[in-house]
């Protein structure tokens, strides 16, 4: 791939003035090898495969940041689904010493996060999966690092609503376990997930990867801000050609940076995420991105049309640039992680249906929201399933990432500070859907799943 003087000096000028940086390098490693019927053993070589490319993979990427100027934000592991190399170990203890081994690992090595501690369960549940969600509560309260998925469904194999059943009641187990419901921050449950996805809590190595892979996720928001600003009287078509020309560039130095850090560890490289990822930081927000389109603040009525029209534009950018686009590759609304969605939600400008309501054309789903602690279990499992729903009908990945917030109300804020920024504790619909959800079994997959 040739690189341009021209480029050089246009990424320069987006890492100097609008934030650009790659938001994360994430390594998948398979552990299907380390098992081992002694558990003892099956945990040294758990630490041992995980520890070792970990700590390579902070010093090759240190040196690409010396390199070429662009931060790398986060340096990330992302193991093989847990449940699926622990059935001839499955006791919740087992489950959170393999945790504690897994977070040792990467707090040794100087790694951010481990994903992966998780498990596909789309179509049903095995002993092992069931054991896994049961001791989660205490994984996610007892690990600084370690991160839980679950994908309950898919377009071709429906919505699992046996296993979205279980987890209000863990949520909440595990937010009084944690302060300020922190541990939640850490699960993600999806539908579609994808098997190359660099952004935590979702991140795990896919059981169709190689050995070891990289992949990689860029940011960007304040970028294309940037660009929008300077081209306010431009009509949809022309917006959408600067967008992507703008994403273009950006996956260009993401790309870049992944191929040659795979060379560097002699490993292969996977795919760059386009993800557009907002942070807390003042210049680095997606909502402030639709703002500058002519929203007011993001919920108000014209929003989900801005978010379909950035998302399809992120995309085709990102297209054009790399051959190698996977993961979730559209543009993250999180509540708590976006200067401009917080100030939104305390304004009133943006409220949870709203939210649900861009999810139907964003790329990932209700992100990093909090809800009071007193909702009820089945409310929670409502909450998910509507948004799982979305994602199995629209043939899209969608996820859940709540907090439920011990002892908070509506219009609370909950200060984390950092990456994870404040919460403002959203209202919920009061009403229930508790006698339909306990009908459980399975939502069938539409027919748009019968593709052959």
């Amino acid at each position: 791939m040739t690189i341009t003087v021209e480029e050089v000096f246009e990424t320069a000028q987006m890492i100097l003035y609008h934030n650009l940086d790659i938001r994360t390098t994430t390594l998948g490693v398979n552990l299907k090898d380390c098992i081992d019927s002694d558990f003892s053993a099956f945990k040294r070589k758990v630490y041992q495969k995980v520890n070792t490319h970990a700590v390579r993979l902070i010093e090759h990427a240190r040196k690409l940041e010396v390199k070429y100027g662009i931060p790398i934000v986060n340096k990330r592991i992302a193991v093989t689904p847990i449940s699926l190399i622990m059935e001839s170990h499955c006791t919740k203890s087992k489950f959170l010493q393999m945790a504690k081994t897994l977070d040792k690992a990467a707090a040794d090595a100087g790694i951010d996060f481990v994903g992966g501690f998780g498990a596909l369960v789309q179509k049903g549940m095995t002993k092992a999966d069931k054991t896994l969600i049961a001791a989660l509560p205490e994984v996610l309260s007892q690990t600084g690092r370690v991160c839980s998925f679950l994908n309950v469904g898919s377009t071709v194999s429906g919505l699992n609503l046996d296993a979205v059943n279980l987890l209000g009641g863990m949520l909440k187990d595990a937010a009084k376990k944690s302060k300020n419901a922190i541990g939640c921050a850490k699960f993600v449950v999806f539908v579609n997930a994808p098997e190359d996805n660099p952004f935590m809590a979702g991140a795990f190595h896919g059981v169709g990867e190689p050995d070891i892979t990289l992949n990689v996720g860029i940011s960007g928001p304040g970028v294309v801000k940037s660009v929008v600003e300077e081209n306010r009287e431009c009509d949809l078509t022309e917006l959408s050609e600067i967008i992507k020309r703008t994403v273009f560039k950006i996956t260009r130095a993401g790309e870049l940076v992944g191929r040659e850090l795979a060379a560097d560890l002699k490993i292969p490289f996977g795919i760059v995420d386009i993800s557009l990822a907002s942070t807390t930081a003042t210049g680095d927000s997606v909502a402030n991105v639709l703002e500058a389109f002519g929203i007011e603040h993001v919920g108000a009525h014209g929003s989900t049309l801005a978010v379909a029209l950035l998302m399809d534009a992120v995309k085709k950018g990102g297209a054009m640039a790399s051959g190698n686009v996977g993961g979730l590759s559209g543009t993250f609304i999180p509540v708590s992680e976006d200067a401009g969605m917080i100030e939104a939600v305390n304004k009133g400008a943006l409220s949870l249906d709203k939210l649900e309501a861009l999810t139907a054309v964003c790329s990932v789903g209700l992100d990093m929201f909090a809800i009071p602690g007193d909702v009820p279990d089945a409310t929670i499992n409502a909450i998910i399933a509507d948004e799982l729903a979305i994602g199995i009908i629209n043939n899209k990945t969608t996820a859940v990432r709540m907090l439920p917030v011990p002892g908070k109300k509506a219009g609370d804020q909950i200060r984390f500070g950092g990456l994870l920024g404040t919460v403002p504790v959203m209202e919920v619909n009061r009403y229930s859907a508790a006698d339909f959800m306990k009908r459980g079994g399975r939502l069938p997959a539409p027919v748009t799943s019968l593709r052959n």
